[in-house]
């Protein structure tokens, strides 16, 4: 902390903390005061399920009332989908989160502990998604106003000042976004570093190209003191400077050195945070727990028994190498099919196979019994709104009981409903896309799963969808008199059917199975055992 005296939030948004492990220090779901010798610092790991029933609960009559006013659903239809729980919380929660923290006016700096990149990016996205569901609300509250000028009449406006207010928070945070500092922390390893440009490159195509303003190279090594293994990572260190000297030029570059431990706790971290930022010598002895000796035993890497298998853990604990392996051994030792697909939005099975993954499997070694490939959900999603917007165009003009419908409205309100790529996109595509790859049960399908926080979304969808379609079936019977809502019903039970299979097969241990990948280090354990 540069000046001592002025107050400062450290904010994780990422569903899975580990913020009070690092500090060392109990948290709760609120800011909390950190212990610091100086400094007025407070840490918040934000409850993303609370926060966001929380913003919801407190906004919920006037969603109601543009809801209902602005559709042919009632009030009665749409209120028990909005007390469902609904994937990608964690991004809607940290949009609120940040704009509590910058309305508030407590903090003179706010850093922000994102989740990893994946879903970091579509934090990033959501301003701009949140500005079009406003679009979308302010479209439903014209409703009136539009079918009285389309007949020839006139109607008073719908007034729903909530809509301003709400326009003014997702304004703030973008504005935030755009003028904030950016860090970039990565190491030598190759994969974290092909991550690191890609991420650059996907952050600088956006609608609000964002650059980073720092990048920090952490767990350097310098030198080998005789090792073979540091004499490696030494070589890769300065080859990731040089890399990163390349590739941001104009851009700070921050390197921190490997002491063999995490660096947990106060005195650690600011010893830490001045060898990084002002090149001073570090400081400071790592705890080393103490345990017995352990006793290693020779193991064979196992072949996949059952159809579905899933690999999570921390972020950069090597999953996808984890992943990639099982499939690898499966294929070689059993002869059985092999299909791996990342459903990661920052994947890289392009990087373990050295060949370019796209969202189609492709066989991978030159073997077309084994197939790899990598969820792009936004472009399944956009397939997936292109065939209902031709479903919804087929059938909001016809004729119920001999008297012509006019849905004009409604196929308008669809629409741009449609044109919202929704938060939690990612886990719902993900489950559908399971659905789809379990189709030949006498394959083997390995998922590399996203990090832990969203790994464990993934694994609460299937539930949330089925309850979902049960709401959706009963409030589209209210309505099935009108074609696209007998359309729309038919899709509906389907999908709940193949869920219900879904979740039959994951309660299944002979059908499914779930590795844990972890790290020999303090955090990764903690978040495993909390896994």
């Amino acid at each position: 902390m540069e000046n001592r005296t002025q107050p400062v939030l450290l904010l994780s948004t990422d569903p899975a903390h580990s913020l009070a492990d690092v500090l060392d220090q109990s948290l709760g779901e609120n800011p909390v005061k950190v212990h610091l010798p100086r400094g007025k610092l407070t840490a918040w790991q934000v409850n993303a399920e609370k926060r966001f029933h929380s913003f919801l609960n407190r906004h919920k009559e006037n969603l109601l009332a543009i809801l209902e006013n602005g559709s042919i659903f009632s009030r009665e239809d749409i209120e028990p989908l909005m007390d469902t729980a609904v994937p990608g919380m964690a991004e809607m929660a940290a949009l609120l989160a940040l704009d509590d923290a910058l309305s508030s006016g407590r903090y003179h700096q706010i850093v922000v502990d994102t989740a990893p990149f994946g879903h970091t990016l579509r934090l990033f996205e959501l301003p701009e998604h949140f500005q079009r569901f406003l679009n979308f609300l302010d479209l439903a509250a014209s409703r009136d106003q539009i079918l009285a000028q389309h007949f020839g009449g006139s109607a008073k406006p719908a007034s729903f000042p909530i809509l301003e207010q709400w326009s003014q928070m997702v304004s703030g945070v973008r504005d935030a976004l755009r003028g904030a500092e950016m860090f970039l922390v990565t190491t030598s390893e190759k994969f974290s570093l092909n991550e690191s440009l890609r991420c650059r490159d996907v952050l600088g195509q956006q609608s609000t190209p964002l650059k980073f303003s720092s990048v920090v190279l952490n767990r350097a090594i310098d030198s080998s003191a005789g090792c073979s293994v540091c004499r490696n990572r030494v070589a890769a260190t300065r080859a990731a400077r040089v890399l990163l000297k390349r590739e941001f030029p104009g851009t700070d570059l921050y390197v921190g050195e490997d002491f063999g431990a995490p660096v947990v706790g106060i005195t650690g971290l600011a010893a830490f945070a001045a060898h990084i930022f002002d090149s001073k010598p570090m400081k400071w002895t790592p705890r080393t727990p103490k345990a017995p000796e352990m006793r290693l035993f020779d193991s064979k890497w196992p072949v996949l028994k059952t159809p579905l298998t899933m690999v999570v853990g921390k972020g950069g604990v090597g999953k996808t190498t984890i992943s990639a392996a099982l499939s690898f051994n499966t294929r070689a030792k059993s002869k059985l099919p092999v299909e791996i697909c990342s459903v990661d939005p920052a994947p890289s099975l392009d990087d373990i196979f050295q060949a370019d993954i796209t969202d189609e499997a492709r066989p991978v070694l030159s073997d077309s019994e084994f197939l790899a490939s990598e969820m792009d959900s936004v472009h399944l999603f956009r397939q997936w709104v292109a065939e209902v917007k031709q479903t919804i165009d087929q059938t909001t003009t016809g004729n119920v009981s001999g008297i012509h419908v006019d849905l004009s409205f409604e196929r308008r309100l669809f629409s741009e409903l449609l044109e919202i790529v929704p938060p939690g996109v990612d886990e719902v595509l993900a489950i559908v896309h399971i659905l789809d790859l379990l189709g030949d049960s006498s394959k083997r399908v390995v998922i590399d799963m996203a990090p832990t926080g969203h790994a464990l979304d993934l694994l609460r969808t299937p539930q949330r969808i089925l309850a979902w379609t049960r709401l959706l079936l009963k409030t589209l019977a209210a309505h099935r008199t009108l074609d696209f809502a007998r359309d729309a019903g038919v899709k509906v039970a389907e999908l709940g059917q193949r869920v219900r299979e879904l979740l039959d097969l994951l309660k299944d241990p002979e059908r499914s199975c779930i590795y844990t990948v972890m790290l020999p280090e303090p955090l990764p354990d903690r978040e495993t055992e909390r896994l």
